[in-house]
């Protein structure tokens, strides 16, 4: 039986193809993450220059903003592994299922190292502790007590990063946000005009469209999309 390994799916560093290029309209959310490429491309040579590096990066933005297009960026970026997992495959009906999934992920991440861990939806497992919606809140919160297990037991020059996802950092648990676990954030909003045509520019390389179609006029006729609006008009 397999209850307790991880569903993380895992991409190697050849098969990570997305680099900064393919994300447009996140100009300072990219900037923000930098450094991070730096760190896992040498760990111990960014720790010797005096780089501190976070453990955990809590990426927050509305859906389809392009959170995990980001974090696989930098996977690509760095040339490293990427593991991907959402939050509610962590939650399972079976007590003690969803820690050893934790156990199991933050293992196989150590053994790959240097890597990214990217989990997708993190409020699904690291809502507020007590405010559970029926009788399943047990297993959540074990799960999300593993969690923080984890994230205090490995040390930065161990080169995993784990990066979170969520469109509901209300909801969080504070433990997650304390130093040493997620406690950088990185915004990633909506596109402004000057995003959105950049965006746009990005899908148009890929897509044959006529000479017509300008992607500056597009941008201005959809305010208010995500990056994932523009990409399926």
């Amino acid at each position: 039986m397999s209850f307790g390994k991880s569903k993380a799916k895992m991409q190697t560093e050849d098969q990570v193809k997305v680099t900064f290029d393919d994300v447009a309209g996140v100009e300072e959310a990219k900037e923000e993450v930098k450094e991070l490429v730096d760190f896992l491309r040498d760990p111990a040579k960014f720790q010797n220059l005096g780089g501190q590096i976070p453990r955990g990066v809590l990426m927050v933005g509305s859906p389809g903003t392009g959170k995990t297009l980001l974090a696989r960026a930098i996977a690509g970026e760095a040339k490293v592994p990427f593991f991907t997992i959402s939050g509610s495959d962590f939650v399972e009906m079976f007590v003690g299922v969803g820690a050893s999934r934790v156990r199991d992920m933050f293992e196989q991440g150590k053994k790959n190292s240097p890597c990214i861990i990217f989990i997708d939806e993190i409020d699904a497992v690291g809502r507020h502790r007590g405010a559970g919606l029926g009788g399943g809140h047990d297993e959540r919160e074990q799960t999300l007590n593993q969690l923080l297990v984890e994230m205090d037991g490995f040390e930065g020059n161990e080169g995993v990063i784990v990066i979170a996802a969520t469109n509901r950092p209300d909801v969080l648990d504070p433990a997650l946000l304390r130093p040493g676990r997620f406690d950088r954030q990185v915004t990633v909003p909506l596109p402004d005009i000057r995003g959105r045509e950049q965006i746009l520019k990005v899908h148009m390389k890929k897509t044959p469209i006529a000479n017509d179609v300008k992607p500056k006029i597009l941008a201005r006729g959809t305010p208010g999309f995500s990056g994932a609006d523009l990409a399926n008009p």
